[in-house]
């Protein structure tokens, strides 16, 4: 038995209408959000090279002493920031 693809009754699904090119395009571009890292220039200020060397040390786990002394709450750098997670905003 052939079956009629014309007709309206054998389609399932309602007909897509695909947006035009130009538009999608330029929906897809400014959803795009930037890293800050992607536009930083490779020639640092000296005031940024500062702020990176600061929080570079900054980013560090706390020393073994400092967990094995007395009394001692701190078990981990809850300020710990991952490179690719959370950027500095600079």
């Amino acid at each position: 038995m052939k079956r009629n693809w014309a007709s309206p009754h054998s389609q399932s699904h309602p007909t897509y209408i695909k947006p035009s090119s130009h538009r999608s395009a330029q929906t897809r571009s400014s959803s795009r959000r930037r890293s800050p890292t992607t536009t930083m220039p490779s020639h640092k200020t000296f005031m940024i090279k500062k702020k990176l060397a600061k929080k570079m040390r900054q980013n560090r786990p706390i020393p073994h002493w400092i967990r094995m002394r007395t009394d001692n709450t701190i078990r981990y750098n809850a300020k710990r920031r991952h490179w690719r997670r959370t950027k500095l905003g600079f």
